[in-house]
């Protein structure tokens, strides 16, 4: 017991055992404390590496250094700092000698709030990629009450300074993340955005940093100029030139409309940019910069100049040109926009009758004839990529288990392209934003091969109990087979049908999704899945889940390795002694 109604030291041991018995294990005040004897004097730790939880009194003690025995991890004994950044520091605690007795005071005050340690530990484990750090910031900010988006802000921050070749996979999948949010259980959102930070070093680790290109000077020049010399930087593929310019619109203080149809203008002057990535990557910086505040425009949106100005345009293959040059239709569509547009003006459009089929037909003629006729009758870009979502939805729901197992991507891109064109359709009015559109139809028909022979859409009854549906549905998950894709999707449909609650269900896909490696895109594809099914209407909607599960199952199970850092990390907040009986 303390000596002093105030005194924070707690009586461990006498100095002779400490002495006798070094190391040794001692509980005080309800922690697992190391006691170590070491040239002539006494040190206490938290008794769990910080790296795996292993009782570092089982280790070794020389020149002021504690080895852990399993890892191999080192430790300044008095300070607890490690010389292996890849374990994290342990923690120390103050040991004071009373009259023969060894005193620890197990609750030592920090020299920083918990938001700064972890705030700083989070970077620490960014620069050198190491997950199970991240792991623990990412729990000690939410146990200190910090908001998602300061986590969320760090990880935006890091992958647009420290990557040259700018907005990538990792910064896709740290947005993708936090949008899901609201969608998972509270348990899962801290994996989220571990996710989510993990795959943001990773795609950093090793590569040189983002050098800034300053704004042009001038601050007279129309957004319309800057929007034409950001363009014609793209096209000649001058990166630093582009960068100057949009930097320049963003000290205008443009608009994020403006700044929107200035990006998608120059995403969309040629086809489907790097497998519609380049355009999905521009609607997650505008998404990336809901959560994070405006106020970050000029480090978010610049990092996206490099990809654009480098992409693949899919002009350039044959399967584009050859044996119908739809390309060309989409070029000739986009040329007809400005009348188009203005003959729409002034209309409401209605969705006509079997539209939905012709998109998913075999004749591309007729397609872009439909989406050029619904423009001059009013039709918004939003309620167009709606539609043409909703028919890659259905690529992916009839998805044939024959194909190459790569063939999952082929339709997977074309599906979040179009939820990415829906989405800045939204923020922006820009005509230009229709050649989205037409690139997203013309992809999805480019993808009808993959629907030979189509898997049949599930047709519910609605009769089967909602909870024994999602169990088997789950189920579906832990077995790699064609015919647990088949029945995810089928599942998914009868759970729905039969009064299954959909954000159940959208949570238990999130859990799913977050336990397993699955990697960038069935990440990207469930979060799309999401938006297009609070966006679509009525029956429609379900497509869009049935779609993610045959989606998510294709891709599972996997060895889980995230999770297992992620536990770890967990048991370690928690102060379980990992190793010890």
């Amino acid at each position: 017991m303390s000596t002093e109604s105030d005194d924070p030291y707690v009586r461990a041991t006498t100095v002779d055992e400490a002495k006798t018995n070094s190391p040794q294990t001692i509980r005080v005040d309800g922690r697992v404390i190391g006691l170590f004897y070491h040239e002539g004097e006494f040190y206490a730790t938290d008794n769990r590496c910080p790296h795996m939880g292993f009782p570092l009194t089982e280790g070794s003690v020389d020149d002021g250094v504690l080895t852990c025995p399993w890892h191999h991890a080192r430790f300044e004994l008095s300070c607890g700092d490690t010389f292996d950044p890849f374990a994290d520091d342990v923690r120390t605690y103050p040991v004071a000698v009373r009259e023969g007795d060894v005193y620890v005071d197990p609750n030592p005050a920090r020299d920083r709030s918990p938001e700064e340690h972890w705030r700083d530990r989070l970077d620490h484990s960014l620069r050198e990629s190491i997950d199970l750090i991240t792991a623990k910031s990412v729990i000690g900010l939410d146990d200190a009450g910090v908001s998602y988006t300061e986590p969320v802000r760090v990880g935006i921050e890091f992958g647009t300074r420290y990557r040259d070749d700018g907005w990538g996979r990792g910064l896709t999948t740290m947005v993708a993340m936090a949008n899901l949010l609201a969608d998972l259980r509270p348990e899962d959102r801290r994996r989220a955005l571990y996710v989510g930070l993990t795959e943001v070093a990773d795609e950093c680790s090793g590569e040189p940093p983002f050098f800034v290109q300053e704004a042009l000077s001038t601050d007279d020049v129309a957004t319309e100029r800057l929007a034409e010399w950001f363009r014609e930087n793209i096209e000649v593929r001058d990166s630093d030139g582009a960068e100057r310019v949009l930097r320049a619109a963003i000290a205008a203080d443009a608009d994020e409309s403006a700044l929107a149809g200035m990006l998608v203008a120059a995403a969309t002057d040629h086809r489907y940019l790097d497998s519609g990535h380049r355009l999905d990557f521009v609607n997650k910086a505008f998404e990336a910069l809901d959560h994070v505040g405006w106020e970050h425009a000029d480090e978010v949106l610049p990092s996206l100049v490099p990809g654009l100005a480098a992409a693949d345009r899919a002009e350039e293959n044959s399967s584009w040109r050859q044996p119908i040059d739809v390309a060309g239709l989409c070029y000739d569509a986009g040329e007809e926009l400005p009348e188009l547009v203005e003959a729409g003006a002034e209309k409401t459009w209605t969705e006509p009758d079997g539209v939905l089929d012709v998109l998913l037909g075999d004749d591309p003629h007729e397609i872009i004839d439909a989406l050029t006729t619904a423009v001059a009758e009013g039709a918004s870009v939003e309620a167009l990529a709606r539609l043409v979502a909703h028919a890659a939805g259905r690529r992916i729901a009839h998805f044939g288990t024959s194909n190459e197992f790569r063939d999952w991507n082929t339709v997977h891109h074309t599906y979040t392209y179009a939820n990415a064109v829906y989405g800045l359709g939204r923020r922006t009015d820009a005509p230009e934003a229709y050649r989205g559109v037409f690139d997203a139809a013309m992809s999805v028909y480019l993808d009808r091969f993959l629907n030979t022979p189509p898997a049949p859409l599930p047709d519910p009854d609605g009769d089967g109990n909602p909870g024994e549906l999602l169990d088997g549905l789950l189920a579906c998950f832990e077995v790699e087979s064609d015919e647990e894709v088949n029945r995810a999707g089928r599942l998914t449909a009868e759970y729905l049908a039969a009064g299954g609650d959909a954000s159940t269900l959208k949570r238990e896909l999130g859990a799913v999704l977050l336990r397993e490696d699955v990697g960038f895109h069935p990440r990207q594809n469930l979060e799309a899945a999401f938006a297009q099914y609070e966006a679509d209407d009525g029956a429609r909607a379900r497509i869009h889940l049935v779609a993610a599960a045959r989606f998510l199952a294709a891709h599972t199970p996997t060895r889980r390795a995230g999770e297992q850092t992620f536990r770890i990390a967990e048991r370690l907040n928690r102060g379980e002694q990992i190793h010890e009986e």
